[in-house]
């Protein structure tokens, strides 16, 4: 097991490494920039190095800047937490290089699922099931028109190195296609480096569903079932919730072995979910994810298990510490993103906190590093804390979700509390009858 682990983000998510860590007799290293010197991480880890300046291509990106650091503090392993260098399989080869464990998939796994076409197509091969579409990517207009004829419109464009919605176009027509087929390479370009677009059939109101995978690198894997995550705003989640209230067991059992017999013939190690759509039935495979989500402590919740603690136990070499049989599902969990946002508007909303009380009680998990007195600062991404609660099944937890929205006190600052505490009162969220496309026209109607 590692003496010293370095958690390369910031935020809640490298707080909770760090109880990880502490839970496990692991030493822990925070990294941070200028501007989170006063950080939550920062303070409850046991050392913290200073990477560079408030820029996150200066700090939190910085490649030489993070081995460096563990150079200094003498870490064995570093946990990237979730995005920035998570899934960047150029720096967790130079992690490799520097004989330091990256604790996450190979670079070789986060490579071939880093790109949409050649993940598709391998999971394809391994037996999932996947949207039809192009084979590849699409060189020009007239081949995009030809595809768009053969599957039927509509269809949509995407970026073969995309996600978070970018270089992403709906085309209704062929018409639309000579707007959409461009203006998809151009954001691809411009957000990835990388214009390469490929295209799918567009699904019309379909639920996001995703499997939550972990394998030991060695051949073995389990699933940990579903979450639900079609409550989307421009293709962003905001409320996640386990087991889906659209899955029952069996089907649950039969998706998850398909997805879990996948990753385990690829050798995979470590946390990794794979993202479908659902409709009538039936699963689409649309990317994998090879990192923890945001959405971990959901299932979780209703596994009863550590998630990152498993992590750094897979990737110092331990076998997984559960079974496929040990694994069943207990209760139900929600998960809500609280943003620094001003309502209607959207806008980030940094500033000085001066009140932060979490709420509490049973079956209720505040993952924030928020506390009195912290100023968010304006350069990184505006969640602020997940709000989880878990209870024995879902009408008792969207009860106790309320209950927990109505304790949470964040002064200072807007944040997007109001939208939950007012989408709790629709009778699809009640219901658990929404889709991907719900939140959007509840938004429109609602915010105007």
């Amino acid at each position: 097991m590692f003496d010293k682990i370095l958690i390369a983000n910031r935020g809640e998510i490298a707080l909770r490494v760090v109880r990880a860590c502490r839970e496990m007799g692991i030493s822990s290293v925070a990294v941070h920039s200028t501007a989170d010197a006063d950080a939550m991480h920062v303070r409850m880890a046991d050392e913290a190095i200073c990477i560079g300046p408030p820029s996150a291509t200066q700090s939190y990106l910085s490649v030489p800047s993070i081995i460096a650091a563990c150079e200094i503090s003498g870490a064995q392993a570093i946990h990237p937490g979730y995005g920035f260098l998570s899934e960047n399989a150029s720096f967790v080869q130079i992690v490799e290089d520097h004989e330091i464990t990256f604790i996450g998939p190979s670079a070789e796994h986060i490579r071939l699922m880093g790109d949409k076409i050649t993940a598709k197509e391998t999971m394809k091969n391994l037996g999932v099931p996947c949207v039809p579409g192009s084979e590849g990517g699409v060189p020009d207009l007239d081949a995009a028109r030809r595809i768009g004829a053969e599957f039927g419109y509509p269809v949509i464009v995407k970026a073969t190195a995309g996600g978070g919605g970018r270089g992403m176009k709906l085309a209704r027509s062929e018409e639309e296609m000579g707007h959409a087929f461009p203006t998809a390479r151009a954001e691809a370009r411009a957000a990835f480096g990388n214009d390469e677009v490929y295209i799918e059939k567009y699904l019309g109101n379909p639920r996001h569903i995703e499997i939550q995978v972990f394998g030991d690198g060695k051949g073995n894997a389990v699933h940990l079932g579903e979450r639900d995550c079609s409550l989307q705003r421009r293709h962003q989640k905001v409320f996640e919730e386990a087991p889906g209230p659209a899955i029952d067991a069996e089907t649950r059992a039969r998706i998850g072995k398909t997805c879990a017999d996948a990753v385990a013939e690829i050798g995979y190690a470590g946390a990794g979910t794979i993202e479908f759509l659902y409709e009538d039935g039936e699963f689409y495979f649309i990317e994998m994810n090879t990192r923890l989500q945001v959405e971990h402590p959901v299932t979780e919740a209703v596994f009863g298990v550590d998630l990152v603690q498993e992590q750094i136990r897979v990737a110092a070499g331990a076998p997984l510490s559960f079974r496929q049989e040990d694994l069943t599902v207990n209760g139900h969990a929600i998960e809500v993103r609280i943003n620094a946002e001003k309502l209607p508007s959207f806008s980030p909303s940094p500033g000085r906190i001066t009140q932060y009380h979490a709420p509490g009680g049973l079956g209720v998990r505040m993952d924030s590093a928020l506390y009195d007195g912290y100023r968010i600062p304006p350069y990184y991404d505006s969640l602020i804390g997940k709000l989880i609660v878990h209870a024995q099944d879902r009408p008792a937890a969207l009860a106790r979700l309320n209950r927990a929205l109505g304790e949470l006190i964040v002064d200072g600052i807007d944040t997007t509390v109001p939208l939950f505490r007012d989408l709790l009162e629709a009778p699809a969220v009640q219901t658990g009858d929404y889709t991907i496309h719900w939140l959007e026209k509840w938004l429109a109607e609602t915010l105007g």
